[in-house]
């Protein structure tokens, strides 16, 4: 990592409260409310975004799940939809 780039995301780190300096050291702790930021942050990016963005560039339907969840049901829905704001805006492929 470039050090000006570090420095740059430390501050902006601060900044929203997700990390303090640890007393005059240069070492940083993430607070308990940044730290559930940043977790839900990273799970909304790998469990909802990417397998999201993934499923709109499906070439032909999926037969689906053999006995579908609520939890399917309601992703499905969620793919059909996403699928249906990037054709509006000229992402979908």
């Amino acid at each position: 990592m470039v050090p000006y780039r570090a420095a740059y995301d430390l501050k902006k780190l601060r900044g929203k409260k997700i990390v303090h300096r640890i007393g005059q050291t240069q070492r940083y702790e993430s607070l308990p409310r940044g730290l559930r930021a940043m977790v839900a942050l990273l799970v909304l990016r790998n469990r909802a975004i990417k397998p999201l963005l993934a499923g709109t560039q499906e070439q032909r339907p999926s037969r689906g799940a053999q006995n579908p969840s609520a939890f399917d049901r309601h992703y499905d829905t969620i793919r059909t939809a996403m699928r249906g704001v990037f054709q509006e805006l000229g992402v979908a492929a």
